[in-house]
């Protein structure tokens, strides 16, 4: 048959260069494998109906990729609010389905792009890019799904205006470090959060093992036996629950930027924050090889000098585009959003020197791409969807444990330090959720009868830092690729042809590399 070339639209194209330059389910003891109870055979049996997805799309960014390909379908599918209570209130998940370009399909490749709180759809249909020349293409449907609380799922998450947005200030980060967060702020998040996405119960249901046992109706209306899978970033997450709840019904499972399982909330985050001040040094490195680079030509001073750089931005921001201020922890989360890939470290660099020029154009465009801020001004509910679903995922924290996380932070991050009393004004911005999360750290613990997995993990990566790759292939008795690079997650992208041979071997063929199986990407 023939298949239309996929072609990359702007906003992929961008967005690539950011991102390789972005009441509860069962028990973890008791894995639901046994088949699907009376009550939940209806959900079980649906038949999607897929058609055109541009009423998929929430901003003019997600509509130009959404439309890009006429091979793309989308449709959504019913699941239980709370799967102990399934005649009960339902919501609707977004499915985007790509159809295998060879004649002799295996089946769907699930995938997961991160976040939380990434969207499913974007991610097949950027990957569907990515992987055009692949095996992977040739022998799979790739599906994406926007889990519960997230893009075109419905509800979704929403917690503030698109001009509340803009000004950057909303409290949902816990670990922000030059916002003051008082418990009438955690209180009024909350309320706000739950009267615009559609009751506090939604919110209560919103975390991974939910979007696990989603996941598994997923594959069942796509017509699949066993699930196969491809997770990146917090997919890794979502897969090792799955696995743990599912184990008989996997079939393959390719985990790309491993979540350490076994990490909890403050040692996983410290850990992930002294990966970018690793990678900080990297840039650094390669900046103070540049003519006029703005952190100076030692690379041991470069943190010193961004300090200096950004630490006015705290009293006085400094000007961007379309009516935008660059503040400090604006300056800091688009240079966090860089460090995804050594593919943006120039853009980065160029940033850094328009702030000591006084300027922020460059920083946050870079935020507010990676955060989904669209040209035409509207958020996608990402930033939203991320702070919800881990407040029902991650343990939660007294105002004093706050403080300490935020210390520890900017210890293993100095470029992060802005010089301030961080105790002041730190509260856990999710302690006003009534419900306790629902993962339980450490997850995917003792698993049986699992079939072998694939976890690739990248040495430089600043998110996802290698070891927790390790940790994962020994908790899931899986096979670890390593990927010498600088860069989070890579086998989406479809950039590296040693990394794709492998990932496609394995998912076609269910065979696994060697032990010590090595892929090097190219250096910046």
């Amino acid at each position: 048959m023939t298949v239309p070339k996929r072609r990359p639209p702007i906003a992929v194209a961008v967005a690539a260069l950011l991102t390789l330059a972005a009441c509860t389910a069962s028990s973890p003891d008791e894995p639901a494998t046994a088949a699907p109870t009376a009550e939940l055979a209806r959900f079980y049996e649906q038949t999607p109906d897929f058609g055109p997805c541009a009423g998929y799309a929430m901003t003019s960014s997600e509509t130009e990729v959404l439309t890009s390909d006429d091979t793309f379908e989308c449709a959504r599918i019913d699941v239980p609010l709370d799967y102990d209570a399934p005649d009960d209130q339902t919501v609707r998940i977004a499915l985007l389905r790509v159809p295998a370009r060879g004649e002799n399909p295996i089946g769907s490749l699930v995938l997961n792009t991160g976040g939380p709180g990434g969207s499913g759809l974007m991610g097949a249909a950027t990957a569907a890019t990515g992987l055009a020349e692949s095996r992977i293409t040739e022998r799979f449907d790739l599906v994406g799904f926007d889990p519960r609380g997230v893009g075109a799922s419905i509800p979704a998450v929403d917690c503030f205006t698109d001009a509340e947005l803009d000004t950057g200030t909303v409290p949902t980060s816990t670990v922000g470090t030059a916002g003051s967060v008082t418990e009438a702020d955690t209180t009024e998040l909350f309320e706000g959060c739950a009267e615009r996405t559609g009751g506090a119960r939604v919110l209560e249901h919103l975390g991974t093992r939910d979007a696990a046992r989603d996941m598994d109706l997923v594959r069942a209306v796509m017509g699949d036996e066993q699930l196969s899978y491809l997770g990146q970033s917090y997919g890794t997450r979502l897969g090792a629950v799955y696995a743990e709840t599912f184990p008989d019904r996997v079939r393959a499972m390719v985990l790309d930027g491993a979540i350490d399982p076994e990490q909890g909330t403050f040692e996983r985050r410290v850990y992930a924050y002294g990966g970018f001040q690793r990678s900080f040094e990297q840039l650094a490195a390669y900046c103070a090889e540049q003519p006029d680079c703005p952190l100076g030509p030692d690379p041991a001073r470069a943190t010193q000098v961004l300090q200096e750089t950004l630490r006015p931005l705290l009293n006085q921001p400094v000007p961007a585009k379309d009516g935008f201020e660059l503040t400090f922890d604006a300056a800091t989360a688009g240079i966090i959003s860089g460090l995804y890939s050594a593919q943006a470290w120039p853009a980065i660099i160029a940033g850094i020197a328009e702030v000591q020029a006084g300027r922020g154009d460059t920083l946050v465009a870079i935020g507010n791409l990676f955060a989904g801020r669209a040209p035409d001004g509207r958020w996608s509910n990402f930033g939203e969807a991320v702070f919800a679903i881990n407040c029902m995922d991650e343990q939660r924290f007294t105002p004093e444990q706050t403080a300490e996380l935020r210390n520890a932070v900017v210890e293993a991050a100095p470029f992060l330090d802005p010089g301030t009393d961080l105790s002041l004004g730190a509260r856990d911005t999710c302690e006003a959720w009534p419900t306790p999360p629902t993962l339980t750290i450490p997850y995917a613990q003792h698993i049986e009868d699992l079939p072998p997995t694939l976890i690739v993990s990248i040495t430089g990566d600043p998110s996802t830092p290698y070891e927790g790759g390790s940790t994962l292939a020994e908790a899931l008795g899986g096979t670890m690729l390593t990927v010498e690079g600088e860069q989070h997650t890579i086998v989406m992208a479809g950039t590296s042809p040693c990394v794709d041979d492998i990932a496609a071997t394995y998912l076609i063929d269910l065979h696994t590399p060697p032990a010590d199986a090595t892929c090097t990407l190219p250096s910046t």
